[in-house]
């Protein structure tokens, strides 16, 4: 595969406000009472020769992307419908992730090189070309859904040392037609957003204050903030949203940020329709879920041993 980088000269980078109003309201979600376990068939993903195996986004045609660790390095995997892995690595990397992918099969991540200033680099993927994703002034980018229209989200850091989501260094971005936009909830110390949906809404992350952990939805002109049912502070590393408007991620049962995917003390959930249902693998000491598609099927990780993860697919979901 040959690399082609983005001309700078073809990026401008403009602020959210002089976009968006940046209108704000607040989501009312009904819990469920009980975690889904039983809807669908969960079908385990596991790289062959992996040590561990994360699925982080699925497209309505079944496609699946993540990341897995073998031999000490991290490399990105394409699960096609049938179930064949292919590796993508960005050549030259030391560390490459696929973070999303669109239902035309175009997929975008992160990588490390081994020497370079920038702690991580944006990567798109499409017809075998990898091309290079960077808001200006990032040290540390992180590529994660692309729709159908090819507008691209993500979160970025202009520091030296960028430390890990949810600590409040990281703005939120989309790239669209050749141009980044800034996204900052109003009042936020963070932004992440991790999904994009084919009308452009968008959904993620953000940080309030160093104890408050929630979702925001971006829609249009108005940002909507969702505050899980028992105050649980959500995890910035990947979640999902799709057609309908349907968002997973994962939460921490730990109130003090930052959540990330652990081996224990990790629920995933689904928020559709005004309502809130977390997900849990049975067995399972953590479960996160990453994607969604516009079928409704699932995709994440989980762990049952303590120490490794594995990938799953819960797929057709009965709504």
């Amino acid at each position: 595969m040959t690399a082609k980088p983005i001309p700078a000269v073809a990026l401008a980078l403009v602020t959210l406000a002089s976009n968006w109003s940046g209108s704000r309201s607040a989501a009312t979600l009904q819990a469920q009472g009980k975690a889904v376990t039983s809807l669908g068939t969960m079908t385990p993903i596991d790289v062959p020769g992996a040590t561990s195996t994360l699925a982080v986004d699925i497209n309505v045609s079944g496609a699946i992307v993540g990341r897995y660790l073998s031999a000490g390095q991290t490399h990105g995997f394409l699960r096609n419908p049938d179930g064949e892995f292919s590796t993508i690595d960005v050549p030259g990397a030391i560390f490459t992730v696929a973070g999303g992918i669109n239902d035309s099969g175009d997929i975008v991540g992160w990588y490390a090189l081994p020497t370079a200033p920038a702690q991580r680099h944006g990567f798109l993927l499409q017809d075998g070309i990898f091309t290079f994703v960077d808001p200006p002034g990032s040290t540390s980018t992180n590529v994660l859904s692309i729709n159908e229209r090819g507008d691209i989200v993500g979160r970025y850091c202009t520091l030296a040392a960028c430390t890990a989501p949810g600590t409040g260094v990281f703005h939120g971005f989309v790239l669209r037609d050749g141009a980044f936009t800034i996204i900052d909830v109003p009042g936020a110390a963070e932004t992440i957003p991790f999904g994009i949906s084919g009308s452009g809404r968008i959904a993620g992350g953000f940080l309030l204050d160093h104890s408050a952990a929630d979702l925001f939805v971006l829609n249009k002109d108005e940002f909507v903030t969702i505050t899980l049912p028992g105050g649980q502070p959500v995890s910035f590393d990947k979640g999902g949203l799709n057609e309908r408007g349907d968002v997973v991620g994962f939460y921490c049962d730990a109130m003090l940020p930052p959540c990330s995917l652990a081996p224990t003390g990790i629920h995933g959930f689904l928020i559709s329709g005004g309502a809130f249902t977390p997900i849990d693998i049975p067995g399972a000491t953590a479960t996160g879920a990453a994607g969604i598609n516009a079928r409704g099927d699932v995709v994440g990780a989980y762990s049952n041993d303590a120490r490794f993860f594995h990938g799953y697919l819960l797929s057709r979901w009965v709504y």
